[in-house]
C-alpha cells in the first residue's frame, strides 16, 4: 500500500476533534459551567485519542492512543472533581507518552538540539517557580513536580523521531499551556496575588495552546505512524 493513500482511518474523528475543540473557546470566552460544559470541553481530545485508536497497528499507536485518553480524562476531571485529580490523569498521560517517545528516539541529535532539550525542564521549572513562589508549600511542590513531568514530555518529544514542526511543537505548546495555566490560577493558588480580571490574557491563551498542542501532537505521531504501517 503507499504510504500517501490508505494510511488515514476514520477521518470523521479527526473533524469531530477540531470541532469539538475549536467551539470550545464559546464556552471559555462565556465563562459557561456545569456538567454539560464539562463534557463538551473532553470532546476535542477524546475524539483525538479515538482517531489514534482507529488508527494504531501496534503498541506504539496505542500507547499515544492512551496518552490522548488521558489528556480527555483530566479534562473532564479538572473541572468535575478538582485540580488535582485533573492533574493526576494529565501526568498519567504525560508519563505514558515519556516512554512512547523514549522508545521512539531520533539516532543523531545536533549540539543545538541537545541543548534546548536538556534546558526544558530547567527553564520551565524556573518559570514555575516565579509564578507560584507566593502559594502554600504544597502547592509549591505540587506545581513543580507536575510541570516537571510535562517538561520532561515535551523534551522527549522534541528528541523524538517525529517531526519537530509538528509533534515537536505541539509537546511544547502544551507546556506552554500549563505555564500560562499556572499564571491564570495565581489568585488562588498565591493568596498574595491580585485577582485577574475578567477574560485576562492567561485564560484566553490556555485552551488554544492546550488544544492546539494536543492536535499537533496527535498527527504529527498518528500520521507517521500509520504511513509506517501502510508502507510494509
Amino acid at each position: 500500500m503507499s504510504g500517501t493513500q490508505g494510511w488515514d482511518r476514520a477521518r470523521w474523528l479527526w473533524w469531530l476533534a477540531l470541532a469539538g475543540g475549536i467551539s470550545f473557546m464559546v464556552a471559555v470566552v462565556q465563562r459557561l459551567e456545569g456538567p454539560p460544559i464539562w463534557a463538551w470541553k473532553t470532546t476535542g481530545v477524546a475524539f483525538l485519542a479515538l482517531w489514534a485508536a482507529a488508527n494504531a497497528r501496534g503498541t506504539h499507536g496505542w500507547l499515544i492512543a492512551a496518552a490522548l485518553g488521558f489528556g480527555a480524562l483530566g479534562d473532564y476531571l479538572i473541572d468535575a472533581v478538582g485540580i488535582m485529580a485533573g492533574a493526576a490523569a494529565f501526568a498519567i498521560g504525560h508519563l505514558i507518552a515519556i516512554t512512547f517517545y523514549l522508545r521512539n528516539r531520533r539516532g543523531v541529535l545536533t549540539s543545538s538540539q541537545k541543548l534546548l532539550i536538556f534546558s526544558v525542564a530547567p527553564l520551565a521549572l524556573f518559570i514555575t517557580y516565579q509564578i507560584v513562589h507566593r502559594a502554600e508549600p504544597t502547592d509549591i511542590i505540587a506545581s513543580m513536580v507536575y510541570t516537571g513531568i510535562v517538561a520532561i514530555m515535551a523534551a522527549t518529544a522534541w528528541a523524538s523521531r517525529f517531526s519537530r514542526y509538528v509533534t515537536g511543537i505541539g509537546a511544547m505548546l502544551f507546556l506552554a499551556s500549563d505555564l500560562v495555566l499556572f499564571k491564570s490560577m495565581t489568585p488562588r493558588i498565591g493568596p498574595i496575588v491580585e485577582a485577574l480580571p475578567p477574560l485576562s490574557w492567561p485564560q484566553l491563551l490556555v485552551w488554544p495552546l492546550y488544544f492546539g498542542g494536543q492536535a499537533l501532537i496527535a498527527w504529527g505521531v498518528v500520521s507517521t505512524l500509520s504511513r509506517e504501517a501502510g508502507d510494509r
